[in-house]
């Protein structure tokens, strides 16, 4: 399985990082190496002092697909999980200003969280407007609604498969919200979809 991610889909969260507002998805893959399950620790690489926090809607692929059509994408997901895409921002940072692939701050070891268990598409209210949301220590940093991305998940689908053939148990991770910060030893995050709690882990 891989792990395709899409960064800046949403408008605040660019704006935020001082980044332009892209006109089709920026891709990056993370190794099957960087998820981390089961609500298990998140340990704070001992070569980054800034680890920032970005919630993300996750998308399971569930058949084989090449150069899908949007009006098709539909049939290749169905369940949607919660996840965060861990950044080691100042070495991203660092990276970015070398004008190197930043693969490094993004894909490195346990950086992909990804919930226990996913929903079913058909159990959400609208497919097309998910909320979620992040808490550490039990305050909200991060709040999203799917209907808010630049690019739908339909779009991502579309997109990805024009360059990488979508495999079964293929995870995509959609995007973040704005609201995205550092993460300390001892913090509590929670991650909640459409309300109900999908992952609560300790950073360590």
């Amino acid at each position: 399985m891989k792990i395709i991610c899409v960064g800046r889909n949403y408008v605040a969260h660019a704006k935020e990082l001082n980044n332009e507002v892209p006109d089709e998805p920026v891709l990056f893959l993370k190794p099957d190496t960087a998820l981390l399950r089961n609500n298990d620790p998140f340990y704070i690489p001992e070569w980054s002092n800034d680890v920032h926090h970005e919630v993300e809607l996750i998308v399971k692929i569930n058949r084989l697909g090449k150069s899908i059509d949007k009006k098709f994408a539909y049939r290749y997901y169905g369940e949607i999980g919660l996840g965060i895409d861990f950044t080691a921002r100042d070495l991203q940072n660092r990276l970015k200003e070398k004008g190197l692939p930043w693969e490094k701050s993004k894909a490195f070891d346990h950086s992909a969280v990804v919930c226990p268990e996913f929903v079913k598409i058909e159990s959400l209210p609208d497919r097309t407007a998910i909320s979620f949301r992040l808490d550490i220590n039990g305050k909200t940093v991060q709040e999203g609604n799917s209907a808010l991305m630049i690019f739908s998940i339909d779009n991502i689908i579309a997109h990805v498969s024009k360059y990488f053939t979508l495999k079964i148990g293929d995870l995509i991770y959609t995007g973040t919200p704005a609201g995205v910060g550092a993460v300390k030893i001892g913090d509590r995050l929670e991650g909640f979809l459409e309300g109900k709690k999908m992952f609560d882990f300790l950073v360590k």
